[in-house]
């Protein structure tokens, strides 16, 4: 048997070496365009920061090495320009010496990932204009930046790669703005969890101009203007587009094999495309959301590798599945880890499905073990059913430990209220004898036992303030006098029981204290005492640290750039 791979890196490597491993007969061979077979894609930006210093870090296998262990051809610096279903071949030309021919294949994997978009805008291709998605675009900026030492920099897009890409710009020293037309960083965050990432790229000194449309570049001064829309130009040394990708399907579709959303490949749960015995992986292909069966395209290195792991076996003779994507991923931003699984609020909601949620702010670990620090977790569900539908989660320390828990627990088809019972390791350096995890399990059945009754952020513009409703704070009286909600009340949830009398009966009650417990128990005590209470889901915290991001961004888009 031939097999053909089209693209190393995270599918195609892996497929290569999963054939190996079950069939030592196969002839292997992989046609790569760039010079380098399988490399750590998310680790380019820690090499242009300096944090990877040794280029060869980045390189998890050369052609040699892969031969040697594997015995594939690796074969790169060759582009297959053309693929001849008809005759079961591929056209080829080496990028070295120029020579074109035709490679016959038994089956074809198709990996060629996806190319960073780019917008068909005034400027594009300038010398101080770069991209960032192969080890070769690193090298170019990391040698304009060695030789040139720019100052600024100006990130066009706010996903994974241009926060990455900010923190290890400023670790160097240099003044760094994203600009984006979205009025948020990292979409996979509902807009309320990314005010935390917002806020902590701020504290470092990244300039943030959200809701600014780029219309096009222009070299002057030895730099860069963005124009923008309506705005005056922002200027800086060099520019990196990271406003996304888009899948690299032109094979494909020069072949006739049946396209998707973007031009992505369609592919059933074998990894087959259109074509018999034309199989695709990685960041090119549409896949199934795993929560909403809804078409995606989900670029990450973990689908990417199991999907050329599933193709390799069905390859020879196996029958594996492709079960869908969760997109659970994980970011550092400077101190801070941001993580996400699943469907976020929004997506879901985008999706039909009637959903709920809890936010809650536990502690890493025991706090009487010194070092614990505050997370903010957001966990999503569906009304009625208690389906998990995905969580988010932002902090210092255990969150990437706390979201691969919840993805788990989504992939296993737990319901919410079950993540109660997970038993879940525990010691005061780690843990919490009742773990976030857990926490956020205990919220969820007390709504489900008509314990817990919420409010939220988006119902403040919503509540009367004509004493219609009794509005409470749970703080104490010094938490109250630094900053609270227009009309509400301070009673502090240790002095309520005495303080009773003051709450007319009758009245709906909204509860808010700093992270949602006390408001609880408050809640608690009162419904006890007859009320019908409602607890603000977050707390003052929460609220504080989403307005202030929110009016951070409107009052910036008035006066044309955001601090």
């Amino acid at each position: 048997m031939k097999v053909v791979i089209v693209g190393g890196v995270a599918g195609g490597a892996t497929a290569a070496a999963r054939i190996r491993r079950l069939d030592e007969q196969a002839e292997i061979t992989v046609f790569e365009r760039s010079g380098y077979i399988s490399y750590a894609n998310c680790g380019l930006p820690y090499y242009i920061g300096d944090v990877i210093t040794d280029a060869e870090d980045l390189t998890l296998q050369s052609p040699e090495s892969f031969f040697t262990r594997f015995r594939v051809n690796m074969r790169v610096h060759h582009e297959v320009t053309a693929i001849n279903p008809d005759r079961k071949t591929v056209s080829v030309k080496n990028l070295e010496s120029g020579e074109i021919f035709e490679e016959n294949y038994d089956k074809l994997i198709l990996s060629p990932g996806a190319k960073p978009t780019q917008p068909r805008l005034p400027g594009i291709g300038i010398s101080q204009l770069f991209t960032l998605r192969t080890v070769e675009d690193t090298f170019r900026i990391k040698e304009y930046i060695n030789k040139n030492q720019p100052k600024s920099a100006i990130l066009a897009g706010g996903g994974f790669i241009g926060l990455e890409l900010a923190e290890n710009l400023r670790e160097l020293g240099m003044d760094v703005t994203i600009v984006q037309r979205p009025k948020q960083l990292m979409n996979p965050f509902d807009a309320d969890m990314a005010s935390f990432i917002h806020n902590e790229m701020r504290k470092h000194g990244v300039t943030l101009a959200l809701g600014h449309t780029v219309e096009g570049f222009e070299e002057k001064e030895g730099g860069v203007d963005v124009l923008l829309k309506d705005e005056a130009p922002l200027h800086a040394d060099m520019v990196v587009l990271a406003i996304g990708v888009t899948p690299d399907t032109t094979l494909a579709r020069e072949a006739g094999v049946e396209l998707g959303i973007k031009g992505s490949i369609i592919v059933n749960n074998r990894m087959e495309t259109s074509i018999p015995d034309i199989y695709a992986v990685g960041d090119a292909v549409q896949v199934k959301h795993y929560v909403s069966g809804q078409d995606a395209l989900i670029s990450l290195a973990g689908p990417a590798n199991k999907q050329g792991r599933i193709a390799a076996d069905n390859i020879c003779g196996g029958d594996s599945r492709y079960q869908g994507s969760l997109g659970s991923s994980v970011i550092k931003v400077f101190d801070l880890t941001a993580a996400t699984t699943g469907l976020n609020e929004t997506n879901a909601k985008k999706a039909g499905i009637d959903t709920d949620k809890v936010i809650l702010s536990p502690m890493s670990h025991a706090g009487y073990y010194p070092g614990g620090k505050v997370m903010t977790m957001k966990v999503v569900f569906e009304k009625g059913t208690y389906r998990l539908l995905g969580a988010q989660i932002v902090g210092y320390e255990g969150v990437d430990k706390r979201i691969d828990i919840l993805a788990a627990a989504i992939q296993a088809g737990m319901k919410a209220t079950q993540l109660k019972d997970l038993d879940l390791a525990y010691a005061p350096p780690y843990s919490s004898a009742k773990d976030p995890v857990n926490m956020a399990g205990f919220m969820i059945d007390n709504i489900a036992n008509s314990l817990l009754k919420q409010w939220f952020l988006e119902d403040i513009p919503k509540l009367p303030h004509d004493g219609s409703v009794t509005l409470l704070d749970t703080r104490t009286a010094a938490e109250y006098r630094r900053g609270h909600l227009d009309d509400f009340k301070n009673i502090p949830v240790d002095e309520l029981r005495e303080r009773l009398d003051e709450i007319e009966q009758g009245k709906p009650v909204y509860v808010i204290c700093q992270s949602g417990l006390r408001s609880y128990i408050a809640s608690r005590i009162l419904a006890g005492n007859g009320f019908d209470t409602y607890n603000f889901s977050g707390g003052f915290r929460f609220y504080e640290a989403v307005m202030n991001d929110r009016c951070l961004i409107e009052t910036a888009a008035a006066c044309g750039m955001d601090q």
